[in-house]
Order: structure tokens, then C-alpha cells, then sequence
């Protein structure tokens, strides 16, 4: 196994390290540096904290005096006010102040809740992402979006906060689910078709490996992954233009977990499906032929992601979609891949999205 290694996200003053590798949870290096305080507070849920809170909490320990700890349920259906709150009760009940860290140790629900938490605790605190699912390492954990979601939208409600530090230990993607494992794959290959054709083509050679947990394959998918993410947010970092095309799928699929109800699909299997209906809007308007849809659409397939959505009704798909963050005016706005390798965001007629709904969905 290689050395750790750190990819830089570049934003001035609030610039910051994803350290990747194995063994981080223990050691000392991966919290050098980190904002000063008598307090730290590590937020986990009721999956991840019985494997890892003792470790990271034991970690800490000789940097502050109090470590405190809140578990949270497990789930997206609980990434709401109620559980929010649980986080503001945990800091308030033992008197912390504004210069408390908190530690996210858990997947991209825990990342989200904390984050949002830290943004709005005496109107900001520090916090440190330590992500422990394949996804929230490639994806939700870098850049800094926070939310909970709404009953009417997903991630409707939350703030853009950056992290202090991003700690990737890869050894907490041994005790991860298969399926979940699956669900962070979606995000992974998503980088490929927006961005990186060299990627995509790693990723359908090496996703035997990467389904085996091969550590050296892991690595490379997170470092890359994360590469990529750090040179689009750098860029835009409130997504007020390229970042949104790390959205690839996402319109779909947020739709797909808010139709179903929040928790019945993870959240990377609906990007995974999101993503095929991407693929075949993207087709329908002339931008990429059949042989790369099914290319992509094959490669989704195999990494154990569903490529056919539920049957919600074409209506109801459209209802949620005009509600999503990239809407202008009530008119969806999807990211589409203009061409292999390059997406983009533009309007679709709704006549061709029933179109992609009727050949996607059953």
C-alpha cells in the first residue's frame, strides 16, 4: 500500500487537505494543525460509531479536553430538523462555544448534518470531515455542501461551509456494506463521462478490483476522484456555474429518492439510475450516440447499481424535478453530457424527458 497521500482543495483562506489513505483514524499526523480548542465534538450515527468512535475519540483525546460524543440514527429518512437538533442539543447541554470542532465520522448523511450544524452553531464553528463510506470519500465529504433534507425536495435546506480537513482512512471501507459500496461507485464512474475519459476507462479495467476492495484500485478511485472535485470546486466553489455539472444524474435521482420516500434507495443507487436517464436525455438531444449510453450504462450495471427507475409516473417526476436547485423559473435545468468527457446544463423539452421516463422507468 502506498504512502498517504493529500489533494489540495484551493479556496485562499479557506483552503484545505483531503488526506487519503490507511491507518489515518490512529494516526497523529491526521490531526496536526487543526483549529485550536478546549472542546471537540464527534458526531457519528448508530452504524459507524460502535466500529469507529472509540478510535477517532482516542485520537483526540491528548488534543482537547473534553471529547464529547453524539450518535445519530442511521439513515437518509432521518437527515431532517429533528436530528439536526440532536447535534445543537449535544453542544449546547455541554456548554460548548465557538470554538468547538466537530468531527463527522460516518457517511455523506453524518457529513451533510454536521456540517450544516457547524455552519450555524453561534454562527459557525470548525469541523473536520471523516468519511467512512466509498461515497462520501469521492463525493459528499469534499467541497463543502451541507443540508437536510425537506419532505419536497432533497438537500433543500443547508448552507456551503468548507471543512477545516478532509481524513479519508480507507480501512473503513472494510466493514462496508455491498450495497453500499456499490452506491459510492456511482459516484466515482460519474467523473469519467463529465470529465475524465482516461478515468472511465481505469474504472471498467479495474472494477473487479474495486468491487474486491482492492486497496491500491481504492486509493486511486478516491485520490482521482477527489482530484477532479477539487479542481471544479476551486473554480466554483458555490456552484454558480461548472460545479453543477458534478451533478450528473443527480436531478433524476434526487427525484427518485423524494418520490419513493427518503431512505428506500441509497442515495448513490438513485444517482446510479439518475445517470442512465441522463445518459438517454443526453442521446435524445443529439449529443452522445447509443454505443457511449450503453458504454456508461453498462458499466453502471455492473458496478450492481440499478438502471431502471420506479414507475413513479412521468408527472410526478416532473413535479419533483422543478423543485430541484438547478431549476430557473420553474423550468428544469439537467446536466447532460455534451459530448463524452464534457457536460454541460441546459433545458430539456418536457416531451423529451417523458420520453427518457417511458424507455427508464417500470
Amino acid at each position: 500500500m502506498a504512502a498517504p497521500s493529500n489533494v489540495r482543495i484551493a479556496l485562499g483562506e479557506r483552503s484545505y487537505d483531503i488526506a487519503i489513505g490507511a491507518g489515518l483514524l490512529e494516526a497523529a499526523s491526521s490531526w496536526d494543525g487543526l483549529p485550536p480548542a478546549s472542546a471537540a465534538l464527534v458526531v457519528s450515527n448508530t452504524t459507524v460509531a460502535p466500529l469507529y468512535a472509540a478510535r477517532l475519540r482516542a485520537a483526540l483525546a491528548p488534543r482537547y479536553a473534553q471529547v464529547h460524543e453524539v450518535v445519530l440514527p442511521d439513515g437518509e429518512e432521518h437527515k431532517d430538523w429533528q436530528t439536526l437538533n440532536r447535534i445543537f442539543d449535544a453542544l449546547l447541554s455541554h456548554g460548548c462555544d465557538r470554538k468547538t470542532v466537530l468531527f463527522a465520522l460516518g457517511g455523506g448523511v453524518v457529513g451533510d448534518m454536521t456540517g450544516f450544524a457547524a455552519a450555524s452553531y453561534m454562527r459557525g464553528v470548525p469541523f473536520v470531515q471523516v468519511p467512512t463510506t466509498l461515497l462520501a470519500q469521492v463525493d459528499s465529504s469534499v467541497g463543502g455542501k451541507t443540508a437536510i433534507n425537506h419532505p419536497q425536495g432533497k438537500n433543500m435546506i443547508g448552507a456551503f461551509y468548507q471543512p477545516a480537513r478532509v481524513v479519508c482512512d480507507l480501512d473503513t471501507l472494510a466493514t462496508l456494506p455491498a450495497r453500499e459500496l456499490s452506491a459510492g461507485l456511482a459516484e466515482v464512474i460519474k467523473y469519467g463521462p463529465i470529465h475524465d475519459l482516461a478515468f472511465l476507462d481505469w474504472i471498467e479495467a479495474n472494477l473487479d478490483a474495486l468491487l474486491a476492495r482492492d486497496r491500491a484500485a481504492l486509493a486511486h478511485a478516491v485520490r482521482r476522484s477527489c482530484e477532479i472535485k477539487a479542481e471544479v470546486v476551486g473554480q466554483d466553489e458555490r456552484e454558480a456555474g461548472l460545479r453543477a455539472i458534478l451533478n450528473f444524474g443527480h436531478t433524476f435521482g434526487h427525484a427518485i429518492e423524494a418520490g419513493l420516500g427518503y431512505g428506500e434507495w441509497l442515495h448513490g443507487e438513485a444517482v446510479g439510475c439518475g445517470m442512465v436517464m441522463a445518459l438517454q436525455l443526453s442521446r435524445r438531444l443529439g449529443l452522445v450516440d447509443e454505443a457511449f449510453t450503453r458504454r456508461v450504462t453498462t458499466l453502471i450495471a455492473r458496478a450492481g447499481l440499478p438502471t431502471v427507475g420506479p414507475n413513479l409516473g412521468a408527472e410526478r417526476y416532473l413535479q419533483l424535478m422543478r423543485v430541484d436547485k438547478k431549476a430557473e423559473g420553474g423550468q428544469i435545468r439537467f446536466v447532460v453530457l455534451e459530448a463524452p468527457g464534457r457536460a454541460g446544463v441546459r433545458g430539456a423539452p418536457d416531451e423529451v424527458v417523458r420520453q427518457v421516463l417511458a424507455d427508464c422507468t417500470r
